[in-house]
């Protein structure tokens, strides 16, 4: 009988050790933008309501996935946000209800995560590009900073939103 429960111990160390492992996206690199996770209520910069957005985690921790709702209900959208451990970086790709869709690559640096797009061209053929950039502030708020580059000169800021948990 004492064997038996040593033995039985010993399995269930073993599954328990197995299981923690079997986490493919536990890493600390699979972690870097979890500061984003929640039920948030963004305002503009001049404190109106810009929206509201519910991010969770999902696929055994492997994807953030956002859910935009605007104020008015009109514009919405969704996006899978995944460190790609191919490529060492996060990616986000961001479609809506408008047809629009946005693919960014980047990583995180200190309290920041950093995605940018492509370099693309507008209807001009004049190139741009996309970045975003997510503050983790002290106060446990985020602030969503979206600024569009064109020529690689002329900065336009295209969404500045502040998220506090509901």
């Amino acid at each position: 009988m004492k064997h038996v429960i040593i033995l039985f111990l010993a399995l269930i160390s073993f599954n328990a050790i197995s299981q923690n492992n079997d986490c493919a996206c536990c890493t600390e690199q699979h972690q870097a933008f979890d500061f984003w996770i929640g039920e948030w209520q963004v305002t503009n910069p001049d404190g109106s309501i810009a929206g509201h957005n519910t991010i969770l985690k999902v696929q055994d921790n492997c994807i953030l996935q956002e859910n935009w709702v605007s104020a008015k209900g009109n514009y919405t959208g969704t996006s899978q946000n995944f460190y790609n451990s191919k490529t060492g970086q996060w990616e986000q790709i961001w479609i809506d209800n408008q047809g629009g869709t946005l693919h960014l690559k980047g990583n995180r640096t200190g309290n920041q995560m950093i995605l940018q797009s492509d370099t693309l061209k507008n209807k001009e053929g004049n190139p741009y590009f996309h970045r975003i950039t997510w503050t983790l502030n002290n106060d446990g708020s985020v602030r969503q900073l979206w600024e569009t580059t064109t020529n690689n000169t002329e900065v336009v800021v295209a969404f500045d939103g502040l998220y506090k948990r509901k």
